[in-house]
């Protein structure tokens, strides 16, 4: 749909009543800490200017309470004027979550067959160890005139002078060395992201397909969150929080205000690491 960019109707309606309480962008930026352009776009009804989602309602929401308008009710109007940028602008879909979730599963499963495939000529390899060893059973020798039938269950106790030698097993194929190397799983095969709040921060977490978080963080926060396959996280101020990646301090996702979406996995959380000097 065409976003309506002019000084009037549900931005004019946020203006005109900073304007009566004489409140200037830069103190709603201080106490909000949302930064002055979203701010501005907000007041111009440029929402592509806007994170999307419910950032964007955070947004109304935040600058509704500083001037005096009812919260619920600015958000609703905000919703009317722009029924679908408000929801998907800026913000990652439902439809690409889940395209990650099935990209995901797709991967564990070629890594289970792969891993199965290995582990055939292991096992093979244990059966014919398990079974090289055992000698035939040994005919038990008879005295002559001794009509009795040999018990197939005696076991001899020695090798009989009259009776060959047992054959000595057959050395292991040198084909089947290899495969004794057992197939180890990835030495990092899931990651522990810790988050921890310095300044009110909105963040959306999505952890292996599951929604973890979707809500305003407090200063003194810390989530700490088990990643099998995939994080998914968007922070509404990328210089409000800090976190560490199985226990490693990782860098400042962006700027103050900036809003950041990132995804992490046991395979790429290194790129995100601080870099030592």
């Amino acid at each position: 749909m065409s976003v309506e960019r002019t000084s009037g109707g549900f931005g004019g309606k946020l203006r005109d009543a900073r304007e009566r309480r004489g409140i200037s962008l830069r103190q709603i930026a201080n106490a909000t800490k949302i930064s002055i352009g979203a701010l501005e776009a907000l007041e111009r009804n440029d929402i592509s200017k806007l994170p999307g989602g419910i950032f964007s309602r955070a947004f109304v929401r935040s600058y509704a309470i500083e001037v005096g308008l009812d919260p619920d009710a600015t958000i609703q109007d905000f919703i009317t004027q722009f029924p679908n940028d408000s929801v998907i602008a800026g913000h990652p879909g439902k439809d690409q979550e889940d395209h990650v979730a099935v990209e995901s599963d797709r991967v564990t499963a070629g890594t289970f067959v792969w891993l199965v495939v290995l582990s055939l000529p292991i096992a093979v390899g244990l059966a014919y160890f398990a079974t090289a060893g055992r000698a035939p059973p040994q005919a038990i020798a008879t005295m002559p005139g001794d009509t009795r039938e040999p018990s197939p269950a005696a076991a001899p106790s020695g090798p009989s002078p009259t009776s060959p030698p047992p054959a000595a097993p057959a050395p292991p194929e040198p084909a089947a060395v290899p495969a004794t190397t057992p197939a180890a799983a990835p030495a990092e095969n899931r990651l522990v992201v810790k988050l921890a709040i310095r300044r009110p921060c909105y963040i959306s977490a999505t952890v292996d397909g599951e929604k973890r978080i979707d809500r305003l963080l407090q200063p003194g926060e810390e989530q700490t969150i088990d990643v099998r396959r995939e994080m998914l996280v968007t922070v509404g101020d990328a210089s409000a929080i800090t976190f560490t990646l199985n226990g490693a301090e990782a860098r400042p996702l962006g700027r103050t205000g900036e809003v950041v979406t990132v995804r992490l996995n046991p395979a790429n959380y290194r790129d995100y690491l601080q870099v030592r000097r």
